[in-house]
């Protein structure tokens, strides 16, 4: 036994996506005396700008619009009560495709590791029990999501520490269902064409093939709260839309895929720190 607590680290690609896909649980856990760290990968600067301007756009400032969403985050980080907040700072790659992914300096472009050489030494740190990041396509192809999963699995490789690894997800089932619910807040929501529907119909994963489930409906509020925190984004945050209430309703279950265990808990669970405690 040790006298250091329980940790647990997000390895996330921008400001916002903490919130988005592991709010619930870095809410949860910080109620539970768990000691969560934040690592946030990139500045944001491909972020819209005051007024919803847009990268590339006269007026866009990618400078003045990582400072505005630092802040933002700080607030966020705030309202879950993320005890440790660590920013990498590298520069926005944008969307796929975009001609920010080229750019020197960007994430995309920062070796592999050189990136996972600074998050094994926050690692070296914190010592997590717990690591979360997203999987190999970075959930759904952003280039930074896709680095950050990189960094993370070889900055695994790079320490000797054995945690619990988890790589964030969603049911095939709620994907159809926020899709549906999407269009009842916003009945001027286009039709997507066939090939996007395809594509979006291979988000997620079928739900016997997730190996966790935990239910953070007790903490929906603060998610909800975290990412109105990030108001310079509030354009490109469906979930908004939906109201406190309903988003309560619907976005209390986080899911996950376990890819490292040594504690042998069943599956499927309900609690990253299942076997840790």
């Amino acid at each position: 036994m040790t006298d250091r607590p329980l940790t647990l680290m997000a390895v996330h690609a921008h400001p916002d996506d903490e919130a988005t896909g592991t709010g619930g649980v870095l809410a949860r856990y910080a109620a539970e005396g768990i000691r969560t760290v934040l690592v946030t990968c990139t500045d944001g600067g491909c972020g819209d700008g005051p007024g919803g301007v847009k990268p590339g756009d006269p007026g866009h400032d990618p400078a003045a619009v990582a400072l505005m969403r630092r802040q933002e985050l700080a607030v966020s980080c705030d309202v879950l009560k993320v005890s440790e907040l660590e920013m990498l700072d590298y520069a926005d790659s944008g969307m796929a495709g975009w001609p920010s992914n080229e750019a020197p300096g960007s994430f995309w472009q920062t070796p592999v590791e050189e990136g996972a050489a600074r998050l094994a030494e926050l690692m070296r740190r914190y010592r997590p029990d717990v690591v979360v990041t997203y999987d190999e396509n970075g959930f759904y192809g952003h280039p930074d999501h896709i680095q950050a999963h990189r960094i993370t699995m070889a900055a695994l490789e790079m320490t000797a520490l054995a945690p619990k690894v988890y790589w964030t997800t969603m049911p095939r089932s709620m994907m159809r269902r926020f899709g549906e619910i999407m269009r009842e807040f916003d009945e001027d929501m286009p039709e997507p064409d066939p090939a996007e529907a395809a594509a979006m119909a291979e988000i997620g994963l079928p739900d016997d093939e997730i190996t966790t489930w935990v239910d953070t409906t007790a903490f929906s509020g603060q998610k909800f709260d975290a990412l109105a925190a990030h108001a310079s984004q509030g354009e490109n945050i469906a979930f908004l839309k939906m109201g406190k209430e309903r988003f309560g309703e619907l976005m209390g279950m986080e899911t996950f895929v376990r890819v490292q265990d040594a504690t042998g808990a069943a599956l499927p669970e309900n609690d990253l720190f299942a076997g840790l405690r």
